[in-house]
């Protein structure tokens, strides 16, 4: 007997009539979104705590203010992806906090006209100088260049008492400002003849915005990638707390967040050993020009596009569009990569040509709850394939099975029935992983039937309950051979 939707069965009318049901028809399709969390300006007309969609760099500029840290980041992730959704949370600054400063300094005037290339957190800002200049003359240019470079992360003024000195102060409060790099000639331009530039860096920044007012606005919403611009302990601990929940069994929303640190590689490798998180993902910068809030939005924005494509498929050697890696002589060695791996830091190759490649994008979980040494969740493929998988296995029984009845196997049914059994469940769940071997995300069909377990619950005959033992595929990260030569 065939169970019908709609379809009474008292009906003596004459007629046909027939329904459509679409749990066969409907494969389901996983709507992936990316989010970056950030400062705003005053200027901006969205409001803190308010999520944005986010389709060009314009409109980022006039949400959340030209030239603020979130408005930059939206910039930067849409020209390294074009594929993801993308949604912005703005928190504004920390009353409480205070904005990090720094100092231009022109020591000696120039001898001959030229051009002076200055870099300002990665911002290219060129200065016309002339061989009549003044230092305060120097000084006067670089502020007034400064100042016109909208996407500049600091405001500029030239010091009252001493006047061939440019005083700097980060857009917004917070410790990310101490991070603001200040150098000359990144690409080797070369400084006109006689012209002396002495830096005071960035420092005395403090108190980043409260990351739980972006958390509270988040709401259920699922965010598949997040990119994060805060490294202090409070906001991370928080965080991570949220991401945590949000992958447990009774919210299933869960997301990847990506973050970043700059500083020594012993700084760096201390700051990874203090996370253990396997949805965290921190990616250590070096000397690098550019701060790590934009390597957060850039190597979030990379990495999404690709796992949105296949989870299991490594991220190494992808190009982190726009970023600029630290000069040849402060590279970390291989040897010094390795350890960082170690320590719970994703790592990074410059190409020749001055490319920065992801090398590899582990997470920073690194202990089990005991505090033993672990490696199950070391690449961030594993978790991202993981949440791939539930979501599969979701869509199946939602979409297959809305409104079935539970029965013991066994019963002669009518193949028409909205019935669904252990046994049948059991053959719908090796379906779909034949499908997911297709697919390339797991292997091992045999072993994963001989483990699978699908039966009733015996105190809530309501309820059907599984378990199952995927094996998940792995990445090619290294080639190891032995070369036995004869001569």
């Amino acid at each position: 007997m065939i169970g019908f939707n709609q379809i009474p069965p008292n009906l003596r009318t004459p007629g046909v009539h027939i329904e459509f049901d679409s749990s066969l028809a409907n494969a389901g399709s996983q709507n992936f979104k990316m989010l970056v969390l950030g400062q705003r300006l005053a200027a901006g007309t969205v409001a803190e705590g308010v999520p944005t969609l986010v389709t060009d760099k314009e409109q980022a500029a006039a949400a959340f203010g030209a030239g603020s840290m979130l408005a930059v980041m939206c910039a930067a992730m849409l020209a390294a992806s074009n594929t993801v959704e993308l949604w912005a949370i703005a928190l504004d600054d920390n009353g409480a906090g205070t904005a990090a400063a720094g100092t231009i300094t022109v020591s000696n005037a120039p001898t001959e006209n030229g051009t002076y290339s200055l870099y300002i957190g990665g911002e290219r800002i060129q200065v016309a100088v002339t061989s009549t200049d003044t230092t305060d003359n120097v000084a006067t240019a670089i502020a007034a260049a400064i100042t016109a470079s909208v996407d500049c992360p600091v405001s500029a003024v030239v010091n009252g008492g001493t006047t061939n000195q440019v005083d700097l102060t980060a857009k917004h409060k917070g410790e990310y400002g101490n991070d603001i790099d200040l150098r000359s000639n990144y690409f080797g331009e070369g400084m006109p003849t006689g012209l002396t530039i002495a830096f005071g860096a960035m420092a005395t920044g403090a108190g980043n915005p409260d990351i739980a007012t972006a958390i509270i606005a988040m709401a259920d919403e699922q965010y598949n990638w997040i990119a994060m611009p805060w490294g202090d302990t409070a906001n991370l601990a928080a965080l991570n707390t949220e991401l945590d929940d949000r992958w447990g069994p009774m919210r299933q929303i869960d997301g990847r967040a990506f973050a970043a640190y700059q500083g020594t590689l012993a700084a760096t490798g201390t700051f990874g050993n203090g996370l253990n998180n396997e949805h965290l993902s921190v990616i250590g910068t070096g000397d690098s020009p550019q701060p790590p809030y934009l390597w957060a939005a850039v190597n979030c924005a990379v990495a999404a596009t690709s796992l949105i494509v296949d989870p299991a498929r490594p991220l190494q050697t992808l190009s982190l569009i726009g970023i600029l890696g630290p000069a040849v002589g402060d590279r970390w060695t291989r040897a010094e990569r390795n350890t960082l791996l170690y320590d719970g830091i994703a790592t990074f190759t410059v190409s020749a040509s001055g490319e920065v490649l992801i090398e590899r994008q582990v997470t920073t979980y690194q202990t089990n709850g005991a505090g033993q040494a672990d490696a199950s969740y070391l690449d961030i493929n594993t978790p991202e394939t993981l949440s791939r998988l539930r979501y599969e296995q979701r869509q199946m029984f939602g979409l297959r099975y809305p409104r079935h009845k539970l029965a013991d196997d066994g019963a002669n049914y009518s193949a028409g029935q909205p019935i669904i059994t252990p046994k049948a469940a059991k053959g719908e769940l090796l379906a779909l992983f034949s499908d997911l071997i297709e697919r390339g995300w797991v292997e091992g069909y045999d072993a994963y039937k001989a483990t699978l377990i699908v039966e009733r619950d015996i105190a809530d005959r309501n309820r059907l309950n599984f378990t199952d033992q995927p094996n998940l595929v792995n990445q090619l990260r290294v080639v190891a051979g032995k070369s036995q030569f004869v001569v």
